[in-house]
């Protein structure tokens, strides 16, 4: 018997179940949302923890502030009176020198040179000469003249050391430079002066002939920053009476006559006016015996304030911002000291007692020293220092650092702090 193949058998594939296709898909799905979940619940504890952090920094740069300026303020806002001496460098001292605040370090002048020293005491340049009675000006810290009082000779010098030597017809007796080394001198005797400038190389740019009855007697000169226009403050007789006048010479340019170079002349009356000075590119100041003047202007000066003053004045000062000025109590014993910007208001109104040889300003700072003794103010009136150095003191000027100086003594110069 044969046995015959069955023909329909219907062959089934392995084939998933699609109900577990779709349970496999939904927990897929679950499972890419739940990371993206986890995920995104990471970066935002990580931008919580980064925000937190950021707090805590801005927190602390505060404090670290507040921490800063309150100490600074209590530092700043004493009276120091003793002053302690962090380092020394030995300079050569005959005894003889005497020294002056230039660019950044100190001029060592005598009869018989003049020296630029470094912070450090260190000569960077020294130019020999003989000079019998040496006065020194500056324009700040760009250039120097050494003339020879009563004499006919004068040197020109920078930062770098010599830039010419100059020689009068006529005793000199004064003298002032410009930032290019121009030099303005006020030159012969009491009858007659001339105001003469020269350029570094000796050549006569300007020769002024003055006379009481005429022009007028100068009392002083000075020369701008750029050496084209000069300064000069003239007293004059005019039907008995005293008169000053307020001359500015612009020189850039070749004129006919003396009287083209006039770009400003005003007159007052009744003052004697003898100090003058340019204190920066714009402003330029003029003190009278009872009043401040302040001019303004680059090219034809405008008198743009007037300060009174009902005291006599003792001494004057001035750095590019400020005129500062040591008046005469009356009535009672001491001093006023002042200080004025160059808006003509007053900054500073203090009252002490003591007689100072030397006053100046820097870096808003007014230090009036005389042999050991030392005082010193900011501009806002608080008294920095009240005491005694432990040599004389022939020159000092503020340095970066809390209450830090620089201090000229015999013994060198001083680098110092002030301390309780």
């Amino acid at each position: 018997m044969k046995i015959r193949k069955k023909t329909t058998l219907n062959v089934v594939k392995n084939t998933e179940d699609s109900t577990d296709a779709v349970i496999d898909q939904v927990l897929e799905e679950l499972r890419k949302e739940d990371e993206e979940e986890s995920s995104g619940s990471t970066e935002n504890h990580m931008m919580e923890s980064k925000k937190k952090i950021r707090k805590k920094r801005i927190a602390i740069g505060i404090a670290a502030v507040v921490v800063v300026t309150a100490a600074f303020l209590v530092i700043q806002m004493q009276t120091y009176s003793t002053a302690r001496i962090s380092t020394t460098y030995a300079c050569d001292d005959s005894g003889n020198n005497s020294y002056l605040q230039f660019s950044n370090g100190v001029l060592k002048y005598s009869r018989d040179g003049i020296a630029f020293l470094d912070r450090k005491g260190e000569e960077r340049w020294n130019q020999p000469y003989q000079i019998k009675s040496p006065i020194v000006a500056t324009y700040y810290d760009k250039a120097i003249v050494v003339a020879d009082k009563g004499g006919n000779d004068m040197l020109v010098l920078d930062n770098e050391g010599l830039k010419g030597e100059l020689h009068a017809n006529l005793p000199i007796k004064k003298v002032s430079v410009s930032a290019q080394g121009i030099v303005c001198a006020v030159l012969g005797d009491e009858g007659s002066p001339k105001i003469v400038c020269y350029d570094a190389a000796g050549n006569i740019l300007v020769e002024l002939t003055t006379s009481l009855k005429g022009t007028g007697y100068p009392m002083d000169a000075s020369m701008s920053e750029d050496g084209k226009m000069l300064l000069v403050s003239y007293l004059c007789i005019e039907n008995n009476k005293i008169v000053t006048k307020v001359v500015y010479y612009d020189f850039d340019g070749k004129k006919n006559n003396v009287q083209d170079y006039e770009v400003t002349s005003d007159r007052y009356e009744d003052v004697a006016a003898a100090e003058v000075f340019f204190m920066n590119k714009k402003e330029s100041a003029v003190i009278c015996d009872d009043k401040i003047l302040f001019y303004r202007g680059e090219k034809t000066p405008k008198l743009t304030e007037t300060v009174l003053l009902n005291k006599k004045i003792k001494s004057v000062f001035h750095d590019q911002k400020y005129v500062g000025l040591i008046l005469k109590n009356e009535g009672k014993a001491g001093y006023e000291l002042c200080l004025f910007n160059t808006s003509g208001k007053k900054l500073l109104s203090q009252e002490f007692v003591g007689d100072y040889s030397n006053v100046k300003i820097d870096q808003g700072q007014v230090m009036m020293y005389d042999g050991k003794k030392c005082r010193v103010f900011a501009k806002n009136g608080l008294e920095k220092f009240d005491g005694e150095m432990s040599e004389p003191i022939y020159e000092m000027f503020p340095v970066v650092g809390v209450n830090k100086y620089v201090v000229m003594s015999p013994n060198g110069m001083n680098v110092i702090r002030f301390v309780k």
